[in-house]
């Protein structure tokens, strides 16, 4: 156990099987054993192998877990991220492998004396976590990747659970500012994106339990609660967040991956952006969770050529390639990759994406506004412009227009589509029009926050500190 001085603490963490849980957490991981402290990081073999590495100097105070999961009817033999379901809809039997699996793994390693960790940190799924620690006198902490503003949002264990007088019973519920929320404020749902998240999200799945209800239990049943977050950043929805959650709410820090990546078939991407401008490149990207339609890619490819920026475009295959039997040809409008020829590029497959926004030609981003790609592009400094497409994408969406950070793409309001027109507008307001040098101006301020390690480092000091403090209470 750890040391009730603020000694070394053995820490045990559990992300979701998501690229963008694991990915964050193992950078989470190597911060914390830097600071000196022991960590195991549970994951499964396939997920091991393709994402969690960790430097020699590190290895001794990391180790990491395969976890291996059990055959589940209707989840593929080969899936162990959600990035390996060819449909959304296997996701719930992708979660109660993952409960089965990992449940029995952390009881195993809470029986195991002396290396019994200090403390379990979860993320949401977990949410039978906190009570198994607790049966071994093990406190949980209750780590969450999204931002504060999606958070608080979404509100306090009892409204996630869908009780008292905020519980959304209907997706329109999920439309308003919640009256909770005692400052003004555009961050909240729009209809579409209501309809679409309202099911998986707020209604029991075939896993036993809703999306909302491993929220609600992970976070009511842990003894504080770090966010991926800056009291710089949004201190309103941080103090909120404590009010709801009637707990210790504290911000970890943004802690981007640095751009160091191995560039390893990408050397000629690199030497087209040293052709490029200061600046003058915009990114698009669309993260590993979302599946585009072929007609949305289409949509995309137009407004990039459209709005007559350069740009590099992490390019991935559409859901729907595999029901037209991978006719790649189809992925792109016809002709395009000639017509854009020098001014964009389309790279497929991997791309080392910190390493590529870190790059000085970089100045703007088209993301679909997950908060691992937002803090990527802001610890860089570059200029967002918001697509966002699935889970809380849309709130964090509001919340960067807010702050005068980013465009949002216009949308039709009913059904949520958008047009190659729209993206260009977007991509030309932030990149080139006469309000542009604004935008540079507040991410050059936010990189100062998002970006600075000296003071993600303290955040994740603080955070430690009350853990190590946590333990102290206890064994007084």
């Amino acid at each position: 156990m750890g040391d009730a001085n603020g000694g070394s603490m053995h820490l045990v963490m559990l992300p979701w099987l998501a690229f963008g849980h694991i990915l964050p957490f193992t950078e989470l991981a190597k911060r914390i054993a830097r600071q000196g402290h022991r960590v195991t990081l549970l994951s499964t073999p396939r997920n091991t192998s393709r994402l969690i590495h960790i430097p020699p100097e590190l290895s001794n105070l990391i180790r990491v877990v395969d976890v291996a999961l059990p055959r589940v009817e209707r989840l593929p033999e080969d899936a162990e991220a959600t990035i390996d379901l060819p449909s959304d809809d296997l996701r719930p039997y992708l979660r109660q492998a993952y409960d089965a699996a990992f449940a029995s793994k952390l009881s195993e390693i809470l029986q195991a004396e002396p290396s019994r960790p200090d403390w379990v940190l979860i993320d949401y799924a977990p949410y039978w976590a906190p009570a198994l620690a607790a049966r071994h006198g093990v406190p949980c902490a209750f780590l969450s990747l999204f931002g504060g503003a999606a958070l608080g949002f979404m509100g306090s264990p009892e409204t996630l659970m869908g009780q008292g007088k905020h519980a959304r019973t209907r997706p329109e519920h999920l439309t308003a500012v919640p009256a909770y929320v005692p400052f003004p404020t555009t961050v909240a749902f729009r209809g579409y994106e209501a309809r679409e998240i309202f099911n998986p999200g707020l209604v029991p799945d075939d896993s036993g339990v809703s999306e909302s209800y491993r929220f609600s239990k992970s976070i009511a049943e842990s003894q504080l609660v770090g966010v991926r977050s800056s009291d710089k950043f949004e201190p309103e929805w941080l103090r909120l967040l404590g009010e709801l959650y009637q707990k210790p709410v504290i911000p970890l820090g943004l802690f981007p991956p640095p751009p160091t990546q191995d560039v390893a078939g990408h050397e000629a991407t690199l030497q087209w952006l040293d052709r490029q401008a200061p600046g003058s490149v915009v990114y698009a990207a669309f993260g590993s969770e979302v599946k585009l339609k072929r007609a949305q890619l289409h949509t995309i490819a137009l407004g990039l050529e459209d709005s007559g920026i350069p740009f590099l475009w992490a390019f991935r295959a559409s859901a729907d390639a595999e029901a037209r039997n991978g006719e790649g040809a189809e992925e792109l409008p016809e002709g395009y990759e000639q017509r854009v020829n020098g001014r964009g590029l389309v790279c497929r497959g991997w791309v080392p994406q910190a390493r590529l926004l870190a790059h000085e030609s970089m100045g703007g981003f088209l993301t679909h506004a997950g908060w691992n790609s937002i803090t990527e592009g802001l610890a860089r400094g570059v200029r967002l412009v918001l697509l966002p497409l699935m889970f809380e994408q849309g709130l964090n969406a509001r919340h960067l227009v807010e702050k005068k950070v980013a465009v949002e793409v216009d949308r039709d309001e009913e059904d949520g589509s958008f047009t190659a027109e729209g993206i260009a507008v977007a991509l030309r307001r932030v990149m080139v029009d006469g309000k542009s040098e604004e935008f540079g101006t507040k991410a050059e301020e936010l990189a100062k926050v998002f970006g600075n390690e000296e003071e993600n480092d303290q955040l994740l000091r603080g955070f430690l500190m009350c853990l190590s403090d946590h333990i102290s209470q206890r064994q007084v």
